[in-house]
């Protein structure tokens, strides 16, 4: 048996909980709600917290093509969830934020794909935990191919919990929309911008794993690219100067990820499959009226403990 599975094994105390629990609510407090500060001190804060969560490109990592497909059904099936639960998108990106950092610390052998549609479970479980005030039983989770235990999906939040080192209050690129919208637009903002700036992040949210590009980077590149496609890296440097704390920024950072997510965009586009992401409409989706019959996963089940193999 390897690592993850004997992780996934494993029975938790409840004062292992109870302590990650503690870091859990004060990550949840201290992220995003603090209002002793200006609007520029908090971004700041952000941008300085971003070093310290290690958004950065690993050159070791590099996904193999099953994981690339794997992942993208699973980001498919946490948009669609999303919208049959009612979340926020903040909620979903969170949660694809969950599943690229714990797959930065832990690998899962290939072709096992329960293992990453139980991880994505447990990933948008989490980040729903942490977005939204009202959370709904697990078993309302549902895949096509698995029903997975209410224990099993505990167990392997867990495991994303203990991998993640209990910190789960990451920071996101809506933390900046908000004020990046404001200052880089010199006029009034068009209302258009921020519904085109989300549907730019969750393009390339498919495309690239989240740990590589700080937050600030991806927001500031979103919005620039939502509200003007022709700038040149002098431009997107004269913009970004209006941001504060702008020097913890790097412009030409910025610039190749507004050049990236134009790519990106222009590629989804031409895509027989292309479906445009309604950041306006969060309560429709189109469920399967004939769902596949599910094989039941538990700890017996032989495959089902052949989990991915754990790194270090």
């Amino acid at each position: 048996m390897d690592d993850l599975s004997s992780s996934l094994l494993c029975q938790e105390s409840d004062a292992y909980l109870e302590e990650g629990g503690d870091e859990l609510e004060y990550q949840l407090v201290g992220s995003r709600h603090d209002c002793g500060v200006s609007e520029d001190e908090y971004v700041g804060i952000l941008v300085e917290r971003e070093i310290v969560l290690g958004f950065r490109t690993d050159e070791t990592l590099v996904f193999g093509d099953w994981m690339k497909r794997a992942r993208m059904e699973a980001i498919n099936w946490i948009l669609k969830t999303r919208a049959t639960l009612g979340f926020c998108f903040e909620t979903a990106y969170l949660s694809v934020t969950y599943f690229d950092r714990f797959l930065s610390r832990r690998s899962i052998d290939s072709e096992k794909c329960w293992a990453i549609q139980l991880l994505s479970i447990a990933c948008l479980s989490l980040a729903a935990k942490m977005e939204e005030c009202n959370v709904p039983a697990l078993s309302e989770f549902k895949l096509d191919d698995y029903s997975f235990e209410g224990k099993v999906i505990q167990k392997m939040e867990l495991l994303v919990l203990s991998t993640l080192e209990w910190k789960m209050g990451i920071i996101t690129p809506f933390d900046f929309l908000s004020c990046f919208i404001t200052k880089l637009c010199k006029e009034s903002p068009p209302s258009p911008t921020f519904s085109k700036t989300m549907q730019l992040i969750f393009t390339t949210m498919k495309e690239v794993n989240l740990m590589d590009q700080k937050p600030s980077v991806i927001a500031a590149a979103a919005t620039l690219v939502a509200m003007d496609q022709k700038l040149t890296m002098d431009a997107v440097e004269l913009k970004m100067s209006s941001i504060p704390q702008h020097w913890l920024l790097e412009p030409k950072d910025v610039f190749e990820y507004y050049n990236l997510i134009q790519r990106l965009h222009e590629e989804d586009t031409k895509r027989d499959t292309h479906t445009p992401i309604d950041v306006t409409d969060s309560s429709r989706v189109t469920s399967s009226a004939a769902m596949a019959k599910r094989r039941r996963l538990t700890f017996n089940d032989d495959e089902g403990s052949s989990h991915g193999k754990g790194q270090g």
